[in-house]
């Protein structure tokens, strides 16, 4: 399997935007997953910290310091057989007030060869109000890889009195596996996302959210296990023998880390990179 080539995306016509592109690749040798290839440009960078076990850790830092109408960034990472390659951001992301036009576009590409584990980690994506987003994940699995993916979600920062009256989002995960679709889900949210939220068969008054996956040779099997740390407002299911899927909600971003982080280790078998505790 081949890393995809990252292509710079072209910025909102309406006015020069942040654009920024990010591919990484690692490999196995002597039993370390080392480095192959990185390249950065734009307003998207990849820091490298110290490696503390087997897989080599990667930090995404947006340098435009958040998302707006018209921004475009794109990822693609590759861990190539038998390698171990964890992705995370340096910090929780900001989607702010978009002017009429493009939404800020953000696409990630995940690539696992065989025997491979790949983790998608990202802190929490705040969305403000009037933002306008659009994201993509697509990972691509061969036969024996592992991936372990996270996407969080904050409708506005409680603490700080802020309500989601106007926004739009679309969330979109592609999950194959040799080729085969695993899973495909949307998420789509517009208008006023608060009085969404507030709604008992919505969200109950949710302000956070997010949804994990574990695909993994034997994963549906961990269903009730998981299901048995988890708070109220969460349901695991396993819809193919190696697929587990988790949904949270919460009432704030607080809450959701609670109890997303001993969620994540869980799954993972090792400690969350060390910026999810800065």
């Amino acid at each position: 399997m081949t890393i995809p080539e990252v292509q710079t995306p072209a910025p909102g016509p309406a006015q020069p935007r942040a654009v920024g592109a990010a591919r990484i690749a690692v490999r196995q040798a002597g039993g370390i997953s080392r480095l192959a290839d990185l390249r950065q440009e734009g307003s998207l960078k990849l820091l490298l910290p110290r490696r503390s076990g087997a897989a080599v850790e990667a930090v995404l830092l947006y340098t435009a310091g958040g998302l707006t109408g018209g921004d475009a960034m794109e990822v693609a990472a590759l861990a190539e057989a038998e390698a171990q390659l964890v992705l995370t951001t340096q910090a929780a992301e900001r989607a702010y007030r978009a002017r009429p036009g493009p939404p800020a576009r953000v696409r990630a590409h995940l690539t696992a060869s065989e025997g491979a584990r790949l983790h998608w980690l990202p802190q929490e994506t705040l969305l403000y109000d009037g933002a306008s987003l659009d994201r993509r994940l697509e990972v691509d699995l061969a036969a024996g890889a592992s991936a372990l993916l996270c996407e969080p979600l904050i409708l506005g920062r409680t603490a700080m009195g802020e309500v989601v009256r106007q926004a739009a989002l679309s969330d979109r995960w592609t999950l194959r596996r040799e080729g085969r679709l695993l899973y495909h889900d949307v998420l789509r949210l517009t208008g006023d996302v608060a009085a969404t939220f507030d709604r008992a068969a919505v969200g109950g008054g949710a302000r956070a959210l997010a949804q994990v996956a574990l695909a993994a040779p034997g994963a549906g099997a961990r269903a009730a296990e998981i299901r048995a740390m988890l708070p109220d407002a969460a349901g695991a299911s396993a819809p193919d023998p190696d697929l587990l899927l988790i949904r949270l909600l919460a009432i704030d971003g607080f809450a959701l880390r609670a109890a997303l982080i001993p969620l994540l280790e869980r799954l993972s078998g090792a400690p969350l990179p060390k910026v999810w505790r800065l």
